[in-house]
C-alpha cells in the first residue's frame, strides 16, 4: 500500500501553521500538575533504584535473564508496533483483539496511557523541531540542556497536549478507552507478572524478588531510556539520508534495542510507513513483526514507501 508523504495521522490541524499551538496545549490545574509531576518523578527514579538494587543485591540468573528478555521484547513491541506504528500513524490495520494485545503490552512498558502517548506523539510530528513540539532537543538553549529536555525533562512541563484535538479517532474507541482508563492496573501487572514467573520457575521467594528487579524495574529502566533516546539522540546525532521537515536522524547503534525505531530520519520522511529501516541492511524488528502478522492474515493495508518515493526524498 502506497504512502501519503508527510501524513502523520488523522489530525484536524494537519498542514496548518504553528499558530494553532494555543489550541493544541493546555495548562493543567495545580493539583493535576502536582500529581503528574509526582508520577513522572516516580517513573524516572524507581526503575533506576531497581537497577542499583539488582546490581548490588544479586547477580542475574538465567531465569532472570530469560524473563528480562521476554518482557522487554513484549513491552517494547507494544510501544513500537502498537502505540507508535499502529495507533499513532495507522500504518496498518488489524483485528480488534490484536489492537487490544498491543495496547496492553504498550501500557505495561510504563510510558503512559495509550491515548495520551498517541496524542503527544502526533503533536510531536505536527510541530517537529518547531515551537509546539513537546520534546524537541533543538528548542532549548544549550545542547546538553536540550538533550535533557527531550529525553525526560519534558515530562515536567506545565503545558500538556490537548487530547481531543489530536486523537479524535481514539477517544471514541471503547476498547482503547477501557484499556487507557485502567493504566495503573497495567503498571502493577508490569512488575507483578515477572515476579510471579520468577517465583513459579524457581519455586522460591528469592526467585520472585530477583525476577521483579530484573524483569520488572531493570526492564522498565532499559525500555524507557531506549525510547527516550529516540526523542533526544535521534534529533541531534546521526545521519540524515532523507529530506524531512525537521532535524531527525538515523542511528545504527540504537536499531536493535529500539526494534528499528532509531531509523528516525526515514520515519519522519515517511511517517505513515510501517517500515522504518528502509535500507537493505537496516534492522527493523518491528517491521518484521508487522510483516509476520501480514503473512498470517492478522495485518492488512500495510503501508510501505515505493522505490520512487524513496528516491524522491533521498538527499
Amino acid at each position: 500500500m502506497e504512502l501519503t508523504l508527510d501524513a502523520a495521522a488523522p489530525n484536524p490541524d494537519e498542514g496548518r501553521p504553528v499558530e494553532v499551538l494555543d489550541r493544541s496545549t493546555k495548562r493543567p490545574t495545580d493539583r493535576e500538575l502536582r500529581l503528574e509531576r509526582n508520577f513522572a518523578l516516580a517513573v524516572a527514579v524507581l526503575p533506576f533504584l531497581g537497577v542499583v538494587a539488582a546490581a548490588v543485591w544479586h547477580a542475574i540468573t538465567w531465569v532472570d535473564l530469560g524473563i528480562l528478555v521476554a518482557t522487554y521484547t513484549m513491552t517494547g513491541l507494544g510501544i513500537t508496533v502498537g502505540y507508535h506504528r499502529l495507533f499513532t500513524h495507522q500504518s496498518f490495520t488489524c483485528p480488534r483483539w490484536v489492537e487490544g494485545v498491543f495496547a496492553i503490552a504498550g501500557s505495561m512498558a510504563v510510558q503512559g496511557p495509550v491515548i495520551r502517548w498517541v496524542a503527544d506523539h502526533r503533536r510531536h510530528h505536527q510541530f517537529s523541531d518547531k515551537e509546539g513540539d513537546p520534546h524537541s532537543p533543538n528548542l532549548v538553549g544549550g545542547s546538553m540542556l536540550g538533550l535533557w529536555h527531550s529525553h525526560m525533562g519534558w515530562f515536567f512541563s506545565e503545558q500538556k497536549t490537548r487530547i481531543r484535538r489530536f486523537v479524535p479517532d481514539l477517544i471514541t474507541n471503547r476498547m482503547l478507552s477501557w484499556i487507557d482508563q485502567r493504566y495503573l492496573w497495567w503498571v502493577i501487572a508490569s512488575v507483578a507478572v515477572p515476579a510471579a514467573l520468577g517465583g513459579l520457575l524457581t519455586w522460591s521467594v528469592e526467585g520472585a524478588l530477583t525476577a521483579l528487579l530484573w524483569g520488572g524495574l531493570v526492564r522498565i529502566f532499559l525500555i524507557h531510556h531506549v525510547t527516550w533516546s529516540i526523542n533526544s539522540i535521534c534529533h541531534v546525532f546521526g545521519a540524515r539520508p532523507f529530506h524531512s521537515r525537521d532535524l531527525s536522524t538515523d542511528n545504527l547503534w540504537l536499531a536493535i534495542p529500539s526494534f528499528g525505531e532509531s531509523w528516525h530520519n526515514a520515519h519522519h520522511a515517511f511517517p505513515t510507513s510501517a517500515v522504518h529501516g528502509v535500507g537493505r541492511w537496516q534492522l527493523d524488528l518491528s517491521a518484521w513483526v508487522i510483516g509476520g502478522l501480514e503473512a498470517v492474515g492478522l495485518a492488512k493495508n500495510v503501508r510501505r514507501p515505493t522505490a520512487e518515493q524513496l528516491e524522491k526524498r533521498r538527499v
